[in-house]
């Protein structure tokens, strides 16, 4: 399963923390995280085969991710899902009334669950539940079913104790790899780190993977977020 955790405003000298692995099939071209040439404020992966992304920020400090609902995948719809995120991070809609407005047009998408942050508040919308969710301050988990099911309570007890003195990359990193799945056809193909500080310091990170589970070179991001 895909996997993101998030602790919003939990921490007092950062009020963002993200880890996430993204499982996909392998054969399915994506391109490592950058700043776009097309969308140069965008800091993402990209799915070469939508043009959309799984996860990512902008310079003004806006954070979407989404993850694909099991079993939820509709022939007839008329869009990809990474373009939930994409649309986000290049706009200036708050957080809570993007995902309002996706939520009304929530049967043009395969199943999906998303995660958007502008900054103040973070919302929570799926197509395969009701009405969309702020979050207040605490610890989340999204698989690919809906928000804190069952199968994330453990990676979400082991952000917790990662995080109370402080976070870091590597911890994060150590954090996921226990979640990782290596398969030939599907599997995790990396994982990322997103880190934002009050002072404005938004670290970025992200480690990828091949078919046999060997990693990549880590690509990381430093930047301060534009106001």
């Amino acid at each position: 399963m895909c996997l993101i955790l998030v602790a919003p405003r939990v921490h007092p000298d950062y009020p963002l923390i993200v880890a996430a692995n993204r499982d996909e099939y392998h054969a399915r071209p994506a391109g490592r995280a950058g700043f776009w040439k097309d969308r140069p404020d965008i800091l993402a992966g990209r799915d070469l085969e939508a043009m959309g992304t799984w996860m990512g920020v902008s310079r003004a400090g806006r954070f979407g991710a989404v993850t694909n609902y099991r079993g939820g995948r509709d022939a007839n719809a008329a869009e990809s899902r990474g373009a939930l995120v994409t649309r986000f991070l290049e706009g200036s809609a708050s957080a809570g009334d993007y995902v309002s407005d996706v939520a009304r047009r929530g049967s043009a998408y395969s199943g999906f669950n998303l995660l958007a942050d502008d900054g103040h508040e973070l919302w929570w919308c799926s197509n395969r539940d009701s009405a969309p969710r702020r979050l207040e301050p605490g610890i989340y988990g999204l698989g690919n079913y809906l928000l804190d099911s069952p199968e994330v309570a453990e990676p979400k007890a082991q952000l917790a104790r990662s995080i109370e003195p402080g976070p870091a990359i590597e911890p994060l990193f150590l954090l996921l790899a226990a979640s990782k799945i290596v398969a030939a056809e599907y599997g995790t193909r990396c994982s990322t780190v997103l880190i934002i500080g009050c002072d404005g310091r938004l670290q970025f990170a992200e480690r990828p993977f091949d078919a046999a589970g060997t990693e990549g070179p880590t690509v990381r991001y430093e930047l301060s977020i534009r106001a």
